[in-house]
């Protein structure tokens, strides 16, 4: 049996937490277009009958602006270091970038093996696919393939699969087969709650505001009770985020229910509140207030 943890890396918006969502048949991680959406180290658990793959979800990989920013940062460079493999996803269908040729040399001094994949080739060219991988140039020893995948179609999972399956040792499974993710019902709701508002919101409020679960209770007759805080960081943000009438606020809080009974898959009685703490992503006590210590959390 083979089996091992697999680091997955990559620039903001590279696709990472969309591909390990189809590749273990769940919601594990939140998706948007927007860059910053995951903000923890997510385990993901794939399981055949002879291998296990342990995937860890990152942080994508920008210049960091906050404090909250530096320490999801930290996240992903520490979660690369202690891995059998480390599968870095390139978005290059506008082509190649100079920061994507940087990470390959910058995670080839691990010495780890590692799979560069080239994501969303529904909508890359092959001519463009082509001259990606040129540029790449002569690649670190530690490169064992260079492959492409799309995840909105499912082109070459199953190859890319294969791939990560050979360049695993062999070894017994790192987690039980009933696992598929080290994050709490808890957890995932505040997420589903946040992506939906990365979903609905512009420009820079989705990046200001933390989910506060105030109780997430399951009843007698199987619905759940969700009580929760939107924390923005402007009162500006908080006018905008509610709207004219609460309109904006309750199409959002629609949106994430439907997310949250799908998730569950029982019925959920929600409850959003808005409130501003300042500067809260610059600020220790209210990142460790809100769950964003510098250690692994939830």
């Amino acid at each position: 049996m083979r089996s091992g943890a697999i680091a997955v890396v990559g620039r903001a918006n590279a696709g990472k937490s969309t591909l390990i969502n189809v590749i273990v048949g769940e919601k594990v991680s939140i998706v948007s277009p927007k860059p910053q959406t995951t903000r923890d180290r997510i385990l993901a658990v794939y399981n055949e009958e002879d291998c296990q793959m342990v995937f860890q979800d990152t942080p994508g990989i920008y210049k960091a602006g906050t404090l909250l920013s530096e320490r999801m940062q930290r996240a992903t460079e520490n979660a690369s270091k202690d891995v059998d493999l480390i599968l870095l996803l390139i978005d290059a269908h506008e082509g190649i970038k100079d920061e994507d040729k940087a990470l390959v040399a910058r995670f080839a001094e691990r010495k780890i093996p590692m799979v560069v994949t080239f994501t969303k080739m529904d909508i890359m060219q092959k001519s463009v696919l082509l001259s990606a991988i040129a540029a790449l140039g002569e690649l670190p020893a530690n490169v064992v393939c260079v492959t492409s995948v799309s995840s909105r179609t499912g082109k070459n999972v199953k190859k890319l699969l294969k791939i990560l399956k050979e360049n695993l040792p062999e070894g017994d499974p790192l987690i039980t087969d009933d696992i598929i993710s080290d994050k709490s019902e808890k957890f995932m709701i505040s997420e589903i709650m946040r992506e939906k508002i990365l979903l609905k919101y512009d420009k820079e409020i989705p990046h200001g505001v933390a989910i506060v679960i105030n109780e997430f209770t399951r009843r007698e007759n199987g619905s759940y009770y969700v009580n929760l805080d939107i924390v923005c960081e402007k009162q500006n943000h908080k006018a905008i985020i509610i709207s004219k009438q609460g309109k904006a606020l309750k199409e959002t809080a629609g949106f994430a229910r439907a997310g949250m009974e799908k998730f569950l898959n029982a019925k959920v009685f929600l409850e959003v509140y808005v409130k501003v703490k300042e500067d809260w992503r610059d600020r220790p006590d209210r990142l460790k207030e809100f769950g964003y210590s510098e250690t692994d959390k939830k």
